[in-house]
């Protein structure tokens, strides 16, 4: 009995020690002192896999995705796959469409009528006067180039009097510019009179002139000129055009 006992006893101590011997072996592989329990064999082993190569699924860098639906949607909402059309606000400032989209047509001496009157306020000074007689709507672009006489150069423009948008007439309504004819106080040099007026028009860009120019009536005994000729850009008031 005591030699089964002993027997039994050093059975258990022996067992202990391995098991003690198992975890200490345990802890230091670990190098924390402590064993991850909530990881299984299979996810440590494809973890460092996943990390070293990209997802089949990924899309390549190179390749950018493609935009969003909604990025094509016009401002009412609904997808166009298009840009939103300009307001006719901003199209009229630049002297693009008009009513519909319809294309504005350029004023010129063929779809309109000028009328050129000298004032007696401001002195020395003349109004032109460009009415619409088309039946679509024209722009005026930048200010008229006059030619008095046999004049081989246009006069300047005064450059302050420039307008915000560009003046644009419906059939039958008007635009003006005035035109400074000489200096009140004599200080323009020696100048003379002339009797005979051409105006022209210019297009979108000041290099793109109309074909047909305007030659407004002047006063049987002409308008005196000299050097400080002048005139101002294109106005939709009057009052804009005489107060320069």
């Amino acid at each position: 009995m005591s030699n089964a006992r002993t027997s039994r006893n050093r059975l258990l101590t022996a067992a202990a020690a391995t098991a003690i011997a198992a975890l200490s072996l345990t802890a230091c592989n670990d190098g924390t002192g402590t064993k991850d329990q909530g990881m299984s064999p299979v996810a440590s082993s494809t973890a460092p896999g996943a990390s070293a190569t990209a997802p089949a699924a990924a899309p390549s860098a190179a390749k950018p995705a493609p935009a969003p639906a909604a990025s094509h949607q016009s401002a009412g909402g609904t997808s166009s796959g298009k840009a939103p059309a300009a307001t006719p606000t901003s199209t009229v400032a630049a002297g693009g469409s008009g009513k519909g989209g319809k294309k504005d047509a350029t004023c010129d001496g063929s779809n309109t009528k000028t009328v050129a009157a000298p004032l007696s306020r401001p002195v020395n000074h003349m109004l032109l006067t460009v009415t619409n007689t088309g039946s679509t709507r024209c722009d005026l672009y930048y200010y008229p180039a006059l030619r008095f006489g046999e004049a081989q150069s246009v006069p300047p423009v005064i450059e302050d009097s420039k307008p915000q948008a560009v003046v644009s007439l419906n059939p039958g309504e008007s635009g003006y510019a005035s035109v400074n004819l000489s200096a009140a106080d004599g200080s323009g040099g020696k100048g003379h009179t002339e009797k005979s007026l051409t105006v022209y028009f210019m297009g979108r860009t000041p290099d793109q002139n109309p074909t047909a120019g305007a030659t407004p009536a002047l006063p049987a005994k002409g308008v005196y000129i000299d050097d400080s000729l002048k005139t101002t850009y294109w106005q939709s008031s009057m009052e804009d055009a005489i107060s320069w």
